[in-house]
């Protein structure tokens, strides 16, 4: 696999611009950050395919937040008045509270991976 001389990372060749001169062995992100394209020769740096499988890893790396925000504003709406079922959520609203980012701060390093795989 080419390298582009840029940022020396390996790409396909479909990642790199084609061209001689400044824009030689360039890959398309390299040429974006420092505005070597044309006026309609911009490629797409993320396909379809990619841009769903980015949005899927950080829907996977959020979520427990979101969860645990809706959660704590279901309590303090309308879950206080139910007598036992309120200790129960209080409870697992609490668990979760501590969980959630030490869970969070354990998966970065898996996160980083997966991310790194995906970013072209």
């Amino acid at each position: 696999m080419p390298v582009c001389r840029m940022c020396t990372q390996n790409y396909p060749n479909s990642q790199f611009v084609s061209g001689n001169g400044p824009r030689y062995q360039v890959c398309v992100r390299c040429a974006t950050e420092n505005d070597m394209l044309a006026e309609g020769e911009e490629t797409a740096l993320y396909s379809s395919e990619l841009v769903r499988a980015r949005s899927a890893l950080f829907a996977r790396r959020f979520r427990p937040w979101g969860f645990l925000l809706a959660g704590w504003l279901l309590f303090f709406s309308f879950g206080t008045g139910i007598e036992l079922w309120s200790n129960l959520l209080l409870g697992t609203l609490i668990i979760g509270t501590l969980a959630t980012p030490v869970l969070h701060f354990m998966g970065s390093t898996k996160f980083r991976a997966e991310l790194a795989a995906l970013t072209p």
